[in-house]
């Protein structure tokens, strides 16, 4: 017999449908329910890729003996974390304000009118049983204490104001933050603390960027040797790309096995954009089978891209990934699975677990032909192998970042395959997402869900549809951010340059959330900011440069503070300090093609490129620039400054250069 989560659009909550556990969805028809029953609430957050939440799954909530306390007690509701951040973050910051930790599964007690009194995250069942049972008795007899309390929890949670620098963000503030990070970077390892580690996407652009403003090396040479010892370790899916989300050693040898589409975007264009300022043929390979990664293993029949690949294959982490020596020899056969197996890092005693081990290319092997066989013969067989499972909810945000990855791949690798994925990804959330002109969260086999987007979703769309104008010249994706960066400023802004989460007129809860910090992906916060910047410099509009500025000022002091937790509001500082580099190319044919490709080789952070007939309607970087004695032209400005037009490839590289 199924519960409430029947109807439900999130993969995570279809899972528990057929629990004993009497779950609902986040609503007012719970929380009345509460009300009427006089019973506090159960909360139980999590998402469909998260290992632990699968574990308590099955020790607890398919338990009849939990079910029943549960039932008899409490209103159970289930939230996915992806679908509803907002009701994710808010509870997530009542937990560890109260344990001093967080995570997944995020198990809360609430009064009925949602305030928290008591959260946690994993419990074994016998756990579970003794604190329900607790809980059960403490409301019964000591309620008032109960209510107070949560209403103490919900009052020290409250928002404090946006308390940012007097100023930007500015060169000095970026040069010490790169420098912070280098006292924190693992010089033998790679990447930034010591275990577990965490791919740090935003803060390599940063880097990437900073390189490129000052010629620091030290920046340079933290990028570089995170992204190869991500790439070489078994983080990286070395027989079919992609990446894992984190690795739990600090030598990057095991991974957490889920793959999540945000890492894979944000990766790819490190990648990509390592690669353009190196030309490291390790970048542009893992920057290949990324991208090919995304189309096949995440694309949806609509057009958007799902979610998460889940770390458990039948209960049993990685074991769709790991190998044993066996193994390989029976697929490859004694000679080359014993070469495969010491190119691979693959022990008699295993790497990973039960003798298991992860798969590792810590160099190259001499004979590409041969190894490129290996790897084919290898992903047929772990293809036969039982597969994980995918969560195929669609989240706008996480798409906008993809749309952003596969917009720069298909121009920087001149691999219209990509650029088309990213143009079907946008058609599909501008038309099913956007909805009387806001956006919805998510969606699920092309039905958009009723969760309202946030703040986060707005910035990441909007910066992905940027990238996709500039890689097309399509104004209508021009347009379409404005209007989505227009909605953000309306609904979301807080009057001091920063932005809430959620908008003015979404689901009150009991504080309204907000955050500076980056986290997995951009915060709305810098997300907003880097697209309002890139809007501003795509169109002129000293507005939305304003905004920009605002949302940059508003996060300095935490960006400064913690760089490591502000990776692209840096990044998007990067760009404001180096920028607007604006270089609009018109006339079309090869020698335009020429032209644009020299723009796009450009690692400048704040460099912006349009494309297209002169005075092409909807592109303001056109207007007024014609051709050049009937030729294709470069117009490339700094700021309010522009350099007169050129024709040639030599000349525009010389003027880019320039400093």
């Amino acid at each position: 017999m199924t519960n409430l989560l029947a109807s439900a659009t999130s993969p995570y909550l279809l899972q528990h449908q057929d629990n004993p556990v009497d779950w609902q969805e986040w609503g007012e028809e719970a929380f009345a329910q509460a009300r009427e029953r006089e019973v506090p609430i159960l909360l139980s957050v999590g998402y469909s890729a998260c290992h632990w939440c699968h574990v308590m799954a099955h020790e607890s909530f398919e338990d009849d003996e939990v079910a029943d306390v549960i039932n008899a007690g409490f209103v159970a509701i289930k939230v996915d974390r992806e679908e509803r951040p907002d009701i994710d973050a808010i509870y997530m910051s009542a937990t560890t304000a109260l344990t001093g930790s967080g995570g997944w599964p995020m198990t809360c007690f609430l009064t009925p009118a949602g305030e928290p009194f008591f959260c946690g995250t994993y419990f074994p069942k016998a756990t579970l049983l003794q604190l329900l049972s607790r809980i059960v008795d403490v409301w019964a007899d000591q309620r008032e204490e109960v209510l107070t309390t949560g209403s103490r929890i919900v009052q020290a949670l409250a928002p404090a104001a946006t308390a940012g620098l007097d100023t930007p963000l500015a060169a000095a503030e970026l040069d010490e933050a790169a420098a912070l990070l280098a006292n924190g970077y693992d010089w033998q390892d790679g990447g930034f603390g010591r275990a577990p580690k965490f791919p740090p996407s935003m803060i390599l652009e940063f880097l990437l960027r900073h390189w490129s403003r000052t010629g620091s090396a030290r920046s340079l040479q933290m990028v570089e040797g995170s992204c190869e010892a991500m790439a070489r370790g078994g983080m990286y899916d070395q027989l079919a790309g992609g990446f894992a989300r984190y690795c739990v050693d600090a030598g990057w040898v095991v991974p957490h096995f889920e793959k999540m589409l945000y890492d894979n975007a944000q990766l790819l264009r490190v990648y990509l954009h390592l690669w353009r300022a190196t030309g490291s043929p390790l970048a542009e390979r893992v920057s290949r089978r990324t991208a090919d990664f995304l189309l096949r293993d995440l694309g949806t029949a609509h057009g958007g891209f799902a979610s998460s690949l889940d770390a458990d294959t039948e209960g049993v982490e990685g074991l769709t990934y790991a190998w044993t020596v066996p193994q390989l020899v029976e697929v490859l056969g004694a000679e080359d699975g014993g070469r495969a197996a010491a190119l691979l890092e693959v022990t008699s005693s295993g790497t990973f677990e039960h003798g298991m081990s992860t798969l590792q290319l810590r160099a190259d092997p001499d004979d590409a032909q041969w190894w490129e066989g290996v790897q084919a013969r290898l992903l047929t067989a772990r293809n036969q192998r039982p597969q994980p499972g995918r969560d195929d909810k669609v989240v706008t945000g996480w798409n906008g970042l993809a749309i952003a990855a596969l917009s720069e791949a298909g121009v920087l690798l001149e691999d219209s395959t990509y650029l088309e994925a990213a143009q079907r990804c946008a058609g599909f959330l501008t038309q099913s997402h956007l909805v009387k002109g806001r956006l919805r969260r998510a969606s699920r086999a092309g039905v958009v869900g009723s969760a309202r987007g946030v703040a986060d979703d707005y910035g990441n769309l909007a910066e992905g549809l940027l990238a996709l104008h500039q890689a097309t010249g399509e104004p209508q994706w021009l347009t379409v951010a404005g209007e989505l960066l227009d909605t953000a400023l309306t609904h979301f802004a807080d009057g001091l340059g920063g932005f809430f989460d959620t908008a003015d007129d979404a689901e009150v809860l009991f504080t309204r959330p907000r955050s500076m910090a980056d986290n997995a992906e951009p915060s709305g916060q810098s997300a907003l900011a880097g697209a309002l910047l890139t809007y501003s410099a795509l169109t002129g509009s000293s507005r939305h440069r304003e905004a920009a500025d605002r949302a940059a000022t508003a996060a300095a002091g935490p960006a400064a503070a913690n760089p490591r937790f502000a990776g692209w509001m840096l990044a998007v500082a990067e760009a404001m300090v180096a920028g607007p580099v604006q270089v609009a190319v018109t006339g079309d044919g090869p020698r335009a093609r020429e032209l644009l490709r020299v723009a796009r080789a450009s690692t400048s952070p704040g460099l912006v490129t349009a494309h297209g007939s002169p005075d092409t309607p909807g592109i303001p970087l056109l207007a007024n620039r014609p051709l050049v004695d009937g030729r294709p032209a470069a117009y490339l400005c700094r700021g309010f400054v522009c350099n007169r037009p050129v024709t040639t490839p030599e000349d525009l590289t010389s003027a880019l250069s320039a400093r």
